[in-house]
């Protein structure tokens, strides 16, 4: 069989391009997410500066207020990683179960249902169990009960054929009713009177703050567990089956892979990280449980998630920058006399940018080697 030379689809290479070839490879794969999240962005905060535009203020101002207000002195970058504490733990909740093609959003449910549950598990303990033992058995509860929470979803998702985004939505609502009966029925402090809630914790029993900081410990448990996940994901045989059911189920079952017991675990463990971060709001934040654990960490760690890309060590970062525009909002309102849910509107914008520009990974030429005709 005779090849012509000039044929576009085989590729023509030339002194040392050829063994550059997998290195620009590598590095247009990189760089794809990357670039285009950068990109989602900036489109996002374009479309936000029209909107800031149509109401009569001004977008640099706003943006400079969100600036100084997320990361412009050492107290405002403390209080951007206090506010990223809890969204590591929640954007791990979509990030996980992502890997096997599922799509949950109920990480409020198992935020609000931890949190509860590692109160009711500190009311017999405190000043009766020394204070480590007794954070760490609030961890327990906290993870197990929110981990029970999602992994239902995922139990439905599987045996019953229940699409896990509705359920796992739906269950947040009955998650915060359970959370609200709780907290103004049995497990309520008699001295709460203007706000329900369960028994404050003493200080000593507070999850304490990091030497030197003004930042309590959940940050480093967050970032912890984003390094567990991505071991968890990159490096273990679990992993990669997990890996293998979220590309071709079909394809995974004929393998014999446990896809069942890989989707009820994979969410149930992503179910455990949103109930710990739960238990962080009570033992670091709150000191009790109540309904002030709604405060929408679970919704905004989808868009952690979707940003990140589902790639747990990407959410470290995304996660301070969501936490600084968070911690910003309160500077807005005062400076610029918009509401506090300005930030909100950002947030669902940069969203619909984000999932839009979906479409456009894989399909980029620049960023897909296998759309190169010729070699480099």
């Amino acid at each position: 069989m005779t090849v012509q030379a000039d044929d576009p689809a085989i590729p023509v290479v030339s002194g040392n391009r050829a063994s550059l070839r997998p290195l620009f490879e590598w590095m247009a794969r990189r760089a794809e997410p990357v670039i285009i999240g950068l990109a989602a962005i900036l489109i996002g905060l374009g479309l936000f500066s029209l909107f800031i535009l149509a109401i009569g203020k001004s977008p640099a101002m706003l943006f400079h207020l969100m600036y100084t207000g997320g990361f412009g002195s050492w107290f405002s970058v403390q209080n951007s990683l206090s506010r990223a504490a809890p969204l590591l733990l929640t954007a791990l909740c979509v990030a996980l179960p992502a890997r096997l093609g599922l799509v949950i959003i109920g990480g409020e449910g198992a935020v609000v249902l931890g949190g509860v549950a590692a109160a009711a598990m500190a009311m017999p303990l405190v000043n009766s169990v020394p204070v480590f033992p007794t954070l760490i058995l609030m961890a327990m509860a906290a993870m197990v009960v929110g981990g029970v929470w999602i992994g239902f979803a995922g139990f439905l998702r599987h045996y019953r054929g229940v699409n896990e985004t509705i359920s796992s939505l739906l269950l947040s609502y009955i998650a915060i009713a359970l959370m609200n009966q709780f907290v103004e029925g049995p497990l309520r402090d008699p001295a709460s009177l203007n706000k329900p809630s369960t028994r404050p914790l003493p200080a000593d029993y507070m999850l304490g703050n990091i030497s030197g900081m003004d930042v309590h410990w959940g940050l480093v448990i967050g970032i912890l567990a984003c390094i567990f996940s991505w071991i968890l994901i990159e490096v273990t045989s679990y992993g990669f089956a997990a890996r293998i059911a979220g590309g071709n189920v079909r394809a995974a079952q004929i393998q014999g892979l446990p896809v069942g017991r890989l989707i009820a675990g994979f969410t149930a463990i992503a179910g455990s990280f949103a109930g710990l971060a739960g238990m962080i709001e009570v033992a670091a934040v709150q000191g009790s449980a109540n309904a002030s654990l709604a405060a929408g960490y679970g919704y905004t760690g989808i868009l952690v998630a979707f940003l990140a890309r589902h790639n747990p060590l990407a959410i470290i970062p995304v996660a301070i920058l969501l936490g600084g525009i968070e911690a910003s909002g309160g500077l807005i309102q005062r400076r610029m006399g918009l509401p506090d849910a300005t930030v909100l509107v950002l947030q669902g914008t940069l969203f619909i940018v984000i999932l839009f520009c979906e479409t456009f990974y894989g399909r980029l030429r620049i960023f897909n080697p296998d759309l190169w005709k010729r070699s480099l």
